[in-house]
């Protein structure tokens, strides 16, 4: 176990940096000065050079990426050319919408998505499983910001029982601030649900034509007792590791939600700092993204070698 915990953990920090590297690069190349966008067209050559300097844009590239990657280790992010206050600031106030979202929306998609995905394994072929697995069909097809507007249209316009947008703040209390929160995470919960109940649903029937599932049959199983106690605690590993990257694609790319519901999360400010062109906030909300996708892929490695021993063994 050591050495696959090893293993897994220099891979973590061999993509942390490559990652790193590569959002540096890329926003390098990228057409504009910060410089002239935050003064004006109009601004005199001299005034936007002392504006360089001061932000550190004239620095030889290597040493801008040196310090940028050395203030993120320490915790100092630098601070936003639009805003004029610490990154760190913004993520803090940000990531208390954007975190209890992605939470919501992936124990919502859980909760839906086993069940079902069990349910159609359980009946294959059968009525059920082929209603299920239709639904699911036109779930996968939606896109979430689509169904985000129809939730609106029914729950707060038609039904007025949730907020259509915006979002109150922790300091107003938990129920109206979940509130807020409960039609952008069906939003975002129900497509995801849907590719989850398919690959539960795989995952399952596959499990249920191996041989120790056979044997716990022979052996005077109930087809129920051999479903819940045989093949879908070894079904999990496949759904286990979808439910991660889920959860990572919910907390990094709810742009397009967020916006829509008007919400103040990271996605928003993502958005925000890349039409203003604000460097720092951009290289520093994107790396930390990925690096919240990176970690919770290796959790989720650590969750599947638990669940099957196997992978310790061989590597995998």
């Amino acid at each position: 176990m050591s050495s696959f915990l090893l293993r897994r953990l220099l891979i973590l920090l061999a993509t942390l940096l490559a990652a790193s590297l590569v959002v540096f690069a890329v926003l390098q190349i990228l057409p504009g000065d910060p410089a002239a966008i935050m003064l004006g067209t109009g601004a005199r050559a001299d005034t936007l050079a002392a504006l360089r300097h001061r932000l550190g844009l004239d620095a030889p590239l290597a040493l801008r990426y040196l310090h940028w990657m050395v203030g993120m280790l320490t915790g100092d992010f630098g601070v936003s050319y639009t805003y004029s206050v610490p990154v760190r600031v913004l993520v803090a106030e940000r990531v208390m919408v954007s975190l209890p979202l992605a939470l919501l929306a992936i124990v919502l998609s859980t909760a839906i998505a086993i069940p079902v995905g069990v349910l159609a394994a359980a009946r294959r072929g059968r009525a059920a499983d082929a209603a299920t697995m239709g639904i699911a069909q036109i779930g996968v097809a939606i896109p979430n910001f689509w169904l985000g507007l129809l939730l609106i249209l029914l729950f707060a316009i038609r039904l007025p029982w949730l907020p259509a947008s915006g979002f109150p703040g922790w300091g107003a209390g938990a129920w109206p601030a979940l509130r807020a929160l409960v039609l952008p995470a069906l939003a975002l919960a129900l497509p995801q649900a849907a590719i989850l109940a398919r690959v539960t649903r795989a995952a399952v029937i596959e499990t249920l034509g191996e041989d120790f599932v056979r044997t716990a049959r022979a052996k005077g199983l109930t087809r129920n007792a051999a479903l819940w106690r045989h093949a879908v605690p070894n079904a999990l590993v496949p759904v286990v590791t979808l439910i991660g990257l889920q959860f990572s694609f919910l907390l990094a790319g709810t742009v397009i939600v967020e916006n829509v519901f008007t919400l103040p999360g990271l996605g928003r400010l993502v958005f925000q700092a890349i039409a203003q062109r604000d460097l720092i906030v951009v290289q520093d909300l994107v790396v930390l993204l990925a690096g919240s996708v990176i970690l919770v892929n290796f959790l989720v490695d650590l969750a599947a070698a638990w669940i099957d021993p196997r992978q310790r063994r061989s590597g995998a």
